[in-house]
């Protein structure tokens, strides 16, 4: 599912072709014990789910992609929520025709090469829902 090689408390990940890229990230956070941390990428992608926060309903909109896209930058951090990796990531994809899409990442498989830098923060960081935002925020209490 992906290969790494770690430098410090930073490591380089390449997810293998074809692959759907949350999960991927999740799997290698839980491998590696990594509960809080930041990641940045690029990449191409043949299919990608970006959502988009409305807060007037206090939910996301999620739109589908399926076109060949670069990421030009996906950037992110990552915490838990209820005790599992939680993975916050955006991302700005480019098109064919120099056009570019950008939100929050629900999903994306990629369809060539991916060049991932996560950096472990060595400790925990959680998050809680927030009923007045409608979203997981973080919790420094804990």
């Amino acid at each position: 599912m992906y290969s790494y090689k770690r430098i410090g408390s930073r490591y380089i990940v390449s997810i293998d072709n074809h692959t759907e890229i949350i999960g991927a990230l999740s799997s290698f956070c839980n491998e590696t014990r990594i509960l809080s941390g930041a990641i940045s990428g690029i990449g191409a992608v043949s299919e990608m789910t970006l959502r988009f926060f409305n807060p007037d309903t206090k939910a996301y909109e999620d739109k589908c992609f399926k076109e060949q896209m670069e990421i030009a930058n996906l950037i992110g951090n990552i915490s838990s929520l209820d005790d599992k990796v939680y993975l916050h990531i955006h991302v700005t994809a480019g098109r064919s025709d120099y056009s570019a899409v950008a939100g929050h990442l629900l999903s994306a498989v990629l369809n060539g090469a991916s060049e991932f830098v996560i950096e472990d923060f060595g400790g925990r960081l959680r998050r809680n829902f927030s009923p007045d935002l409608g979203l997981n925020i973080y919790d420094f209490r804990q």
